[in-house]
């Protein structure tokens, strides 16, 4: 199994370079033919999500669409699968930074408690704790 890096997942997601989105497009359609998957490890989809919005300012609302739509897809295969839907689902009911709500989502589900952290913001999402 192969896995893939960030920028080809954005390439995939955003299409920015047809060339290199079409590469992409190739690989998908190769692992489909051959039964494969492709591994995407959650600092990828961590990445990902700060790519999406900070370079290409992409809506909030629009990166949970398209986390959510690539769970679906039967080639891929996801470091912490669990955690990554989870986010996908709370990501559309609180406002915490997806990033941070990514780091507490696996973070519990690795059994911690909580995420401590400085981030007063990130402090008010049930996954962290502000250190005083």
């Amino acid at each position: 199994m192969n896995a893939l890096d960030t920028n080809v997942l954005v390439r995939f997601l955003t299409g920015d370079d047809p060339v290199q989105a079409q590469k992409v497009f190739n690989v998908f359609t190769s692992a489909e033919k051959e039964n494969t998957r492709l591994y995407i490890p959650v600092a990828v989809i961590l990445e990902t999500i700060w790519v999406l919005e900070s370079a290409y300012e992409i809506p909030r609302d629009k990166i949970i669409e398209a986390i959510s739509d690539i769970l679906l897809l039967p080639i891929l295969e996801f470091e912490q699968h669990s955690a990554i839907q989870k986010l996908a689902v709370t990501a559309r009911k609180v406002n915490t930074d997806l990033a941070d709500l990514l780091i507490g989502i696996v973070s519990i589900e690795c059994g911690c408690d909580k995420v401590l952290t400085f981030d007063k913001k990130a402090s008010i999402s049930e996954y962290f704790e502000l250190i005083k």
